[in-house]
């Protein structure tokens, strides 16, 4: 689940490098995969709770990823663009390293 988060997350931030608001606006396939990658995110972080309790709680704003999926998926009438541009172009870089440490920590995957 760590790896999803980790692919979800940077894979958002390829899609938004070197993007503005206005590109973002504009651009409904933009929106639609930087949005499908926030669901895959929070999916993972769903999961993981369920499953290792413990390591979730070591991924920042664990509970803001699963609420954000929730609200992308059955709240999809109510989506604020420019919420999820902002977290997007925000702070995802914290995350993504904080992902990267815990994924180090754990080791290689075990075949």
């Amino acid at each position: 689940m760590l790896w999803d988060l980790l692919t979800a997350t940077t894979r958002i931030q390829g899609f938004v490098a070197g993007k503005t608001w206005d590109d973002y606006a504009a651009d409904i396939l933009l929106r639609s995969g930087v949005e499908r990658q926030f669901e895959i995110a929070g999916e993972a972080m769903s999961v993981l709770r369920k499953e290792d309790p413990e390591t979730a709680a070591r991924v920042p704003d664990v509970h803001r990823i699963v609420g954000m999926r929730n609200v992308l998926i059955h709240g999809y009438a109510e989506i604020n663009d420019l919420t999820v541009w902002r977290t997007a172009t925000g702070d995802l870089q914290s995350l993504v390293q904080a992902v990267e440490a815990l994924l180090a920590e754990a080791g290689p995957p075990v075949p």
